[in-house]
């Protein structure tokens, strides 16, 4: 995995609850850090979108975990990019890392499918140009 593909990253706070009885981050916590990472990278590549107009919902949720993450970790992260955009559903992708001197440690990888969908006809829907202009720019996708 490239690190130099992604062009956000956002820290991760991570809690005391969020390990397990191993002393790592419980690996059901590193959805939530893809959730948390998912809304301000959202907010930053789309900064026009409407949420009460538009949504989109999870479709497929992949995580492979390489290394633990422990709570000392030195700038823990979630990185965020574009991966793939197809009619009504878009792929992001993640990595989760940490620091140790000079050197970054992927502790997860992972993606997400988003569908787009319409509230009011609780229907899926074409992603809007606006959308797919939006992440493209962003991310060079």
């Amino acid at each position: 995995m490239e690190l130099d593909n992604f062009n956000f990253s956002h820290p991760i706070q991570m809690r005391w609850n969020d390990l397990d009885a191993l002393g790592h981050v419980n690996n059901g916590i590193f959805v939530t850090y893809f959730e948390i990472a998912r809304g301000v990278y959202m907010i930053k590549s789309c900064p026009n979108w409407d949420w009460t107009k538009d949504m989109f919902l999870i479709g497929n949720v992949n995580v492979d975990f390489r290394k633990e993450l422990l709570l000392t970790a030195e700038d823990p992260r979630v990185h965020v990019r574009t991966a793939k955009i197809g009619t009504k559903s878009f792929v992001l992708e993640y990595a989760v890392t940490s620091k140790k001197g000079d050197q970054t440690i992927i502790h997860a990888s992972g993606t997400t499918t988003q569908i787009m969908f319409d509230m009011k006809s609780r229907t899926t829907i074409e992603i809007p140009d606006w959308v797919r202009t939006s992440l493209s720019a962003f991310d060079k996708v």
